[in-house]
């Protein structure tokens, strides 16, 4: 197993972001290595050269040294630059938290389409770096930031490495085409879409999971654990089905650049009916976390969607704590996923949240215009249904669009 140090720096005029160190330290045991040592570093000022001061630069070489650690891993991206000088003065591969997270997704990806997202992210961020002369860009190196299409990339020069980073931009805008049309026929089938979204393990794919009765969601008590969105048929306490979509989890400082690669993913956000913010009730930075994705959702401009705020894992919690948080969020909703409990509640308010678009009607059909009835199950959400002497009284959710349609052909 790799042997990491880890550093954290801040200016001194900061207050140390004791939860980054943290979330660094599981992504690091999530990438499969063992942290032997971290460091929070308070500096006057960042060094352009070398982030930190050289004096304590030469204490984690000798730490380094003494631990037999094979990587140091900064919280924040270092430029090519310092990477390069840094390398000089320090014993072992230099990382920073872009490039670990790079890797673990590079671990996590399954789709054809997760991998090409990985791999444009690994490259552009590779790109600048190709003239590195260190232990991070040498291709016999192993372990963490090594794994991946971008090791075997390295190799190349930096216009090859373009016209690959070309086609791949091309590739994920034909996913991206695909995507599209998909979601265009998920439309046609009438079906409310509701995006789950939330901070990397808060239970997403665990609760999706109960909420369809299988276990065909990938779920694990590790940061991006899925990362390719899926989308399931979920039944609803009113009858009828809507579309759930799993998505990829957020994190603080996620990398600009899988952002950008994983933005048609991130898209299925933007075009849901319903927006589901599952929060770890237990996670003592739950507050920062709740920031991050709604700064996020903000940023697909998804936010005037109505949002669910849903606190899972309340199984972990006390019932003076579990008590404050209902108080402090009166209209959110309160489950666990893994004991299934409350489950009903929280698709009761789906339901209730989707009404602003998917309205409920009624309408009879005469036995004269039954020949009708394939068009209200393509064009509705049927969530009843009432035979009479005269015909079928159907009640369904619609959109207006789809109910004025569906009346006029009625008449």
């Amino acid at each position: 197993m790799e042997r990491v140090i880890l550093v954290s720096a801040c200016l001194k005029t900061q207050t140390q972001n004791e939860e980054a160190l943290q979330e660094l330290h599981r992504l690091t045991q999530t990438a499969g290595a063992e942290v032997v040592y971290s460091y929070r570093v308070r500096v006057e000022a960042l060094n352009a050269a070398t982030l930190i001061g050289k004096g304590k630069l030469e204490e984690i070489a000798l730490q380094a040294q003494l631990l037999k650690a094979d990587s140091v891993i900064f919280d924040d991206e270092i430029s090519p630059a310092q990477q390069n000088k840094l390398e000089e003065l320090l014993p072992a591969k230099v990382l920073d938290r872009t490039r670990l997270i790079l890797d673990i997704f590079a671990q996590r990806a399954r789709t054809q389409e997760g991998k090409l997202q990985v791999e444009l992210a690994q490259l552009k961020y590779l790109l600048p770096r190709l003239s590195g002369r260190g232990a991070a860009m040498m291709q016999q190196k192993g372990g963490i930031g090594m794994r991946g299409p971008g090791e075997r990339k390295l190799e190349y020069d930096r216009r090859r490495l373009r016209l690959r980073i070309s086609r791949l931009e091309k590739e994920i805008e034909a996913v991206k085409a695909g995507r599209s049309l998909r979601r265009q026929r998920r439309t046609q089938v009438p079906l409310p879409q509701i995006a789950v979204v939330g901070y990397t393990n808060a239970g997403k794919s665990t609760l999706l999971n109960a909420l369809t009765h299988t276990q065909s969601v990938y779920a694990d008590d590790k940061l991006f654990a899925t990362l390719d969105p899926t989308t399931r048929r979920v039944q609803m306490p009113s009858g009828g089905e809507m579309l759930f979509t799993d998505t990829v989890g957020f994190i603080q400082k996620l990398p600009l650049s899988l952002v950008t690669s994983f933005r048609a993913t991130l898209e299925e956000t933007s075009f849901a009916d319903v927006i589901l913010h599952v929060q770890d009730a237990s996670s003592p930075n739950r507050r920062e976390q709740e920031r991050t994705v709604l700064q996020i959702i903000t940023d697909l401009q998804a936010q005037q969607i109505p949002l669910i705020t849903v606190f899972n894992k309340t199984d972990l919690l006390s019932p003076a704590r579990l008590e404050l948080l209902r108080s402090q969020y009166p209209k959110a909703v309160f489950i666990s996923a893994k004991e299934e409990s409350n489950l009903v509640s929280l698709l009761r308010q789906v339901e209730q949240a989707a009404s602003y678009k998917w309205k409920v009607h009624s309408l009879h059909i005469p036995l004269n215009r039954l020949h009708l009835l394939g068009a209200f199950y393509e064009k509705a959400l049927v969530i009843g249904r009432k035979e009479t002497p005269r015909g079928l009284t159907l009640t369904f959710m619609a959109t207006e669009g789809n109910f004025e349609s569906l009346k006029r052909r009625l008449d």
